[in-house]
Protein backbone atom coordinates (compact mmCIF):
# COMPACT_ATOMS: atom_id res chain seq x y z
CA UNK A 1 0.00 0.00 0.00
CA UNK A 2 1.00 3.51 -0.81
CA UNK A 3 -0.14 6.44 1.00
CA UNK A 4 -0.17 10.07 0.42
CA UNK A 5 -0.74 12.52 3.69
CA UNK A 6 -1.33 15.88 4.22
CA UNK A 7 -0.79 16.87 7.70
CA UNK A 8 2.18 14.12 8.30
CA UNK A 9 3.92 16.15 10.66
CA UNK A 10 0.86 16.75 12.47
CA UNK A 11 -0.48 15.42 16.27
CA UNK A 12 -2.28 12.66 14.26
CA UNK A 13 -0.30 12.51 11.08
CA UNK A 14 2.75 11.29 13.38
CA UNK A 15 1.34 8.65 14.85
CA UNK A 16 -0.30 7.17 11.37
CA UNK A 17 3.23 8.07 9.77
CA UNK A 18 4.85 5.60 12.09
CA UNK A 19 2.34 2.67 12.05
CA UNK A 20 2.39 2.38 8.60
CA UNK A 21 6.22 2.01 8.65
CA UNK A 22 5.60 -0.45 10.91
CA UNK A 23 3.74 -2.73 8.25
CA UNK A 24 6.13 -1.55 5.56
CA UNK A 25 3.95 0.72 3.63
CA UNK A 26 5.44 3.39 1.10
CA UNK A 27 4.42 6.69 2.73
CA UNK A 28 4.15 10.20 0.31
CA UNK A 29 4.23 13.13 2.97
CA UNK A 30 3.10 16.27 1.39
CA UNK A 31 4.43 19.08 3.41
CA UNK A 32 5.48 22.69 3.11
CA UNK A 33 8.21 22.34 5.06
CA UNK A 34 10.50 19.31 3.67
CA UNK A 35 13.54 19.49 6.13
CA UNK A 36 11.43 19.70 9.11
CA UNK A 37 9.42 16.68 7.42
CA UNK A 38 12.63 14.97 7.15
CA UNK A 39 14.43 15.80 10.31
CA UNK A 40 11.13 14.16 11.93
CA UNK A 41 11.13 11.48 9.64
CA UNK A 42 14.66 10.05 9.09
CA UNK A 43 15.12 8.17 6.48
CA UNK A 44 17.82 5.99 8.63
CA UNK A 45 14.48 4.97 10.24
CA UNK A 46 11.55 5.48 7.88
CA UNK A 47 13.25 4.00 4.31
CA UNK A 48 9.86 4.25 2.83
CA UNK A 49 8.54 7.92 3.35
CA UNK A 50 9.01 10.11 0.81
CA UNK A 51 8.59 14.35 1.26
CA UNK A 52 7.39 16.19 -1.17
CA UNK A 53 6.91 19.62 -0.92
CA UNK A 54 3.68 20.93 -1.84
CA UNK A 55 1.75 24.42 -1.66
CA UNK A 56 -1.89 23.33 0.00
CA UNK A 57 -3.79 26.50 -2.07
CA UNK A 58 -1.95 25.81 -5.05
CA UNK A 59 -2.09 23.59 -8.08
CA UNK A 60 1.29 22.20 -9.29
CA UNK A 61 3.77 19.74 -9.93
CA UNK A 62 3.40 18.08 -6.25
CA UNK A 63 -0.21 16.87 -7.64
CA UNK A 64 1.56 14.49 -10.37
CA UNK A 65 2.79 12.30 -7.22
CA UNK A 66 -0.59 11.67 -5.98
CA UNK A 67 -0.73 9.33 -9.21
CA UNK A 68 -0.53 5.66 -8.33
CA UNK A 69 -0.55 6.26 -4.41
CA UNK A 70 -3.56 3.61 -3.19
CA UNK A 71 -5.15 5.80 -0.97
CA UNK A 72 -4.90 9.47 0.25
CA UNK A 73 -5.06 10.70 3.60
CA UNK A 74 -6.45 14.95 4.53
CA UNK A 75 -5.39 15.88 7.85
CA UNK A 76 -4.08 19.15 7.01
CA UNK A 77 -5.94 22.46 8.72
CA UNK A 78 -4.93 24.99 11.00
CA UNK A 79 -4.99 24.58 14.12
CA UNK A 80 -8.66 25.47 16.04
CA UNK A 81 -7.80 26.53 19.62
CA UNK A 82 -3.98 27.70 19.97
CA UNK A 83 -4.88 31.33 18.62
CA UNK A 84 -7.29 34.14 18.95
CA UNK A 85 -9.70 33.91 16.48
CA UNK A 86 -9.76 37.11 14.75
CA UNK A 87 -11.11 37.22 11.70
CA UNK A 88 -8.49 36.81 9.92
CA UNK A 89 -7.74 33.70 11.61
CA UNK A 90 -10.71 32.12 11.26
CA UNK A 91 -10.37 32.97 7.51
CA UNK A 92 -7.29 30.54 7.80
CA UNK A 93 -8.92 27.60 9.98
CA UNK A 94 -11.39 28.04 7.20
CA UNK A 95 -9.05 28.14 3.80
CA UNK A 96 -6.40 25.74 5.38
CA UNK A 97 -9.06 23.34 4.70
CA UNK A 98 -11.13 23.60 2.22
CA UNK A 99 -8.64 24.54 -0.47
CA UNK A 100 -6.75 21.82 0.43
CA UNK A 101 -9.03 19.45 -0.14
CA UNK A 102 -10.48 20.94 -3.33
CA UNK A 103 -6.39 20.71 -4.44
CA UNK A 104 -6.09 17.08 -3.48
CA UNK A 105 -9.61 16.62 -5.22
CA UNK A 106 -8.22 18.26 -8.44
CA UNK A 107 -4.88 16.16 -8.03
CA UNK A 108 -7.09 13.17 -7.97
CA UNK A 109 -9.28 13.56 -10.58
CA UNK A 110 -6.37 14.32 -12.87
CA UNK A 111 -3.97 11.50 -11.76
CA UNK A 112 -3.44 8.81 -14.87
CA UNK A 113 -3.53 5.80 -11.70
CA UNK A 114 -6.03 7.45 -9.34
CA UNK A 115 -6.07 6.58 -5.44
CA UNK A 116 -8.88 3.98 -4.88
CA UNK A 117 -9.46 5.87 -1.31
CA UNK A 118 -9.45 9.42 0.01
CA UNK A 119 -9.73 9.65 4.14
CA UNK A 120 -10.87 13.44 4.69
CA UNK A 121 -10.79 14.38 8.32
CA UNK A 122 -13.69 16.39 9.55
CA UNK A 123 -14.26 17.18 13.12
CA UNK A 124 -17.58 16.50 15.59
CA UNK A 125 -17.95 20.63 15.71
CA UNK A 126 -20.13 19.66 13.39
CA UNK A 127 -22.87 18.72 15.22
CA UNK A 128 -22.41 22.20 17.11
CA UNK A 129 -22.57 22.20 21.08
CA UNK A 130 -25.21 20.72 23.39
CA UNK A 131 -25.33 19.61 27.01
CA UNK A 132 -28.30 17.27 26.47
CA UNK A 133 -28.67 15.84 22.97
CA UNK A 134 -26.81 12.99 21.70
CA UNK A 135 -25.24 13.15 18.41
CA UNK A 136 -24.39 10.52 15.92
CA UNK A 137 -23.60 10.12 11.95
CA UNK A 138 -27.44 10.95 11.06
CA UNK A 139 -27.54 14.00 12.96
CA UNK A 140 -28.22 17.19 11.04
CA UNK A 141 -25.12 19.84 11.51
CA UNK A 142 -25.20 22.67 13.35
CA UNK A 143 -24.61 26.43 12.87
CA UNK A 144 -21.76 28.02 14.81
CA UNK A 145 -18.61 28.66 13.07
CA UNK A 146 -16.93 25.36 13.55
CA UNK A 147 -19.84 23.93 12.13
CA UNK A 148 -20.03 26.08 9.04
CA UNK A 149 -16.26 24.98 8.36
CA UNK A 150 -16.98 21.48 8.94
CA UNK A 151 -19.63 21.82 6.40
CA UNK A 152 -17.59 23.15 3.90
CA UNK A 153 -14.92 20.97 5.03
CA UNK A 154 -16.87 18.35 3.88
CA UNK A 155 -18.07 19.67 0.49
CA UNK A 156 -14.95 20.33 -0.69
CA UNK A 157 -14.30 16.59 -0.06
CA UNK A 158 -17.41 14.92 -1.81
CA UNK A 159 -16.03 16.25 -4.93
CA UNK A 160 -13.72 13.29 -5.06
CA UNK A 161 -16.93 10.73 -5.75
CA UNK A 162 -17.28 12.15 -8.70
CA UNK A 163 -13.99 10.60 -9.73
CA UNK A 164 -15.13 6.81 -8.77
CA UNK A 165 -12.77 7.14 -5.43
CA UNK A 166 -14.09 6.11 -2.29
CA UNK A 167 -14.87 8.95 0.37
CA UNK A 168 -14.60 8.52 3.74
CA UNK A 169 -14.90 11.12 5.84
CA UNK A 170 -13.76 10.79 9.87
CA UNK A 171 -15.19 13.58 12.14
CA UNK A 172 -12.71 13.83 14.67
CA UNK A 173 -13.44 14.23 18.13
CA UNK A 174 -10.89 15.08 20.61
CA UNK A 175 -7.63 13.13 20.40
CA UNK A 176 -5.80 11.72 23.44
CA UNK A 177 -2.25 11.20 22.99
CA UNK A 178 1.17 11.80 25.06
CA UNK A 179 2.85 14.32 23.05
CA UNK A 180 0.56 16.87 22.38
CA UNK A 181 -3.52 17.70 21.73
CA UNK A 182 -5.70 18.91 24.48
CA UNK A 183 -4.33 16.60 27.01
CA UNK A 184 -0.67 18.23 26.63
CA UNK A 185 -1.77 21.42 27.00
CA UNK A 186 -3.99 20.22 30.22
CA UNK A 187 -0.97 18.04 31.85
CA UNK A 188 1.34 21.08 32.47
CA UNK A 189 -1.36 22.56 35.73
CA UNK A 190 -1.91 18.94 36.87
CA UNK A 191 1.74 18.48 37.70
CA UNK A 192 1.67 21.76 39.19
CA UNK A 193 -1.02 21.05 41.26
CA UNK A 194 -3.47 23.33 40.05
CA UNK A 195 -5.40 21.53 37.42
CA UNK A 196 -9.01 21.26 37.75
CA UNK A 197 -11.96 21.17 35.22
CA UNK A 198 -12.52 23.98 32.70
CA UNK A 199 -15.11 26.08 32.54
CA UNK A 200 -18.66 24.76 34.28
CA UNK A 201 -17.49 20.90 33.96
CA UNK A 202 -20.78 19.77 32.76
CA UNK A 203 -19.82 20.43 29.17
CA UNK A 204 -19.32 16.82 27.29
CA UNK A 205 -15.61 15.75 26.02
CA UNK A 206 -16.26 13.13 22.95
CA UNK A 207 -13.05 12.06 23.08
CA UNK A 208 -10.85 8.62 21.06
CA UNK A 209 -7.16 7.81 21.80
CA UNK A 210 -4.70 8.26 19.14
CA UNK A 211 -3.81 5.08 18.56
CA UNK A 212 -7.94 4.28 17.59
CA UNK A 213 -8.24 7.06 15.35
CA UNK A 214 -4.71 5.75 13.41
CA UNK A 215 -6.13 2.50 13.51
CA UNK A 216 -9.97 3.60 11.87
CA UNK A 217 -7.90 5.57 9.34
CA UNK A 218 -6.03 2.08 8.01
CA UNK A 219 -9.45 0.22 8.70
CA UNK A 220 -10.71 3.28 5.94
CA UNK A 221 -7.64 2.78 3.78
CA UNK A 222 -8.01 -1.00 3.47
CA UNK A 223 -11.48 -1.94 3.83
CA UNK A 224 -13.74 -1.35 0.60
CA UNK A 225 -16.89 -1.65 2.12
CA UNK A 226 -16.31 1.29 4.37
CA UNK A 227 -17.56 4.57 2.98
CA UNK A 228 -19.52 7.92 4.41
CA UNK A 229 -19.49 9.68 7.80
CA UNK A 230 -17.63 7.48 10.52
CA UNK A 231 -17.15 9.51 13.51
CA UNK A 232 -13.90 9.12 15.11
CA UNK A 233 -14.46 9.35 18.86
CA UNK A 234 -14.67 6.40 21.43
CA UNK A 235 -18.50 5.08 22.62
CA UNK A 236 -17.92 6.57 25.62
CA UNK A 237 -18.29 10.23 26.19
CA UNK A 238 -17.48 12.32 29.46
CA UNK A 239 -17.84 15.50 30.85
CA UNK A 240 -15.07 17.37 31.84
CA UNK A 241 -15.34 17.17 34.94
CA UNK A 242 -15.16 13.97 34.95
CA UNK A 243 -12.23 13.70 32.56
CA UNK A 244 -10.36 15.87 34.84
CA UNK A 245 -10.57 14.17 38.08
CA UNK A 246 -10.01 10.56 36.09
CA UNK A 247 -6.76 12.20 34.44
CA UNK A 248 -6.18 13.40 38.07
CA UNK A 249 -6.80 10.13 39.58
CA UNK A 250 -4.15 8.39 36.97
CA UNK A 251 -1.18 10.70 37.53
CA UNK A 252 -2.08 10.97 41.12
CA UNK A 253 -2.86 15.10 41.54
CA UNK A 254 -5.90 16.78 42.89
CA UNK A 255 -8.29 17.89 40.49
CA UNK A 256 -9.72 20.67 42.54
CA UNK A 257 -8.94 24.35 40.24
CA UNK A 258 -11.32 24.91 38.03
CA UNK A 259 -9.97 27.20 34.91
CA UNK A 260 -12.83 30.23 35.01
CA UNK A 261 -14.80 30.51 31.38
CA UNK A 262 -13.81 34.48 31.51
CA UNK A 263 -9.79 33.17 31.29
CA UNK A 264 -9.66 31.25 28.46
CA UNK A 265 -12.57 33.65 26.84
CA UNK A 266 -9.81 36.70 27.46
CA UNK A 267 -7.09 34.32 25.92
CA UNK A 268 -8.92 32.52 22.91
CA UNK A 269 -11.75 34.76 22.58
CA UNK A 270 -14.59 33.20 20.55
CA UNK A 271 -12.04 30.21 20.18
CA UNK A 272 -12.95 29.33 23.84
CA UNK A 273 -15.81 28.03 22.96
CA UNK A 274 -13.85 24.86 21.86
CA UNK A 275 -13.01 23.86 24.82
CA UNK A 276 -16.24 25.68 27.10
CA UNK A 277 -18.86 24.09 24.67
CA UNK A 278 -19.04 20.04 23.84
CA UNK A 279 -21.28 17.50 22.68
CA UNK A 280 -22.30 13.95 23.52
CA UNK A 281 -20.83 12.41 19.99
CA UNK A 282 -21.40 8.74 19.51
CA UNK A 283 -19.88 6.28 17.26
CA UNK A 284 -22.66 4.62 16.06
CA UNK A 285 -21.80 4.31 12.15
CA UNK A 286 -18.42 3.41 13.17
CA UNK A 287 -19.52 0.69 15.79
CA UNK A 288 -21.99 -0.66 13.16
CA UNK A 289 -19.14 -1.22 10.65
CA UNK A 290 -17.26 -3.77 13.42
CA UNK A 291 -14.55 -1.41 14.76
CA UNK A 292 -12.70 -2.84 17.52
CA UNK A 293 -11.82 0.35 19.74
CA UNK A 294 -8.66 -0.95 21.98
CA UNK A 295 -9.59 1.92 24.37
CA UNK A 296 -13.24 2.16 24.73
CA UNK A 297 -13.27 4.06 27.89
CA UNK A 298 -11.60 7.23 29.14
CA UNK A 299 -9.21 5.81 32.49
CA UNK A 300 -7.34 2.94 30.33
CA UNK A 301 -6.80 5.32 27.36
CA UNK A 302 -5.27 8.07 29.96
CA UNK A 303 -3.48 5.07 31.68
CA UNK A 304 -1.76 3.83 28.25
CA UNK A 305 -1.55 7.04 27.51
CA UNK A 306 0.65 8.48 30.40
CA UNK A 307 2.42 5.53 31.35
Amino acid sequence: MKVAITGATGFVGRALVEHLSKTDSAVLALTRNPQGARRLFPESVFPNLEVVAYSPRESGPWQEAISGCTGVVNLAGAPIADHRWTADYKREILESRTLTTEKLVEAIAAAPERPQVLVNASAVGYYGTSETETFDETSASGDDYLAQVCQAWEAAAQGVTETGTRLVIARLGIVLGPDGGALGKMLTPFQLFAGGPIGSGKQWVSWIHRQDVVRLIVEALENSALSGVYNATAPNPVRMQTLCQVLGEVISRPSWLPVPEFALELLLGEGAMVVLDGQQVLPKQTLAAGFDYQFPTVKPALENVLA
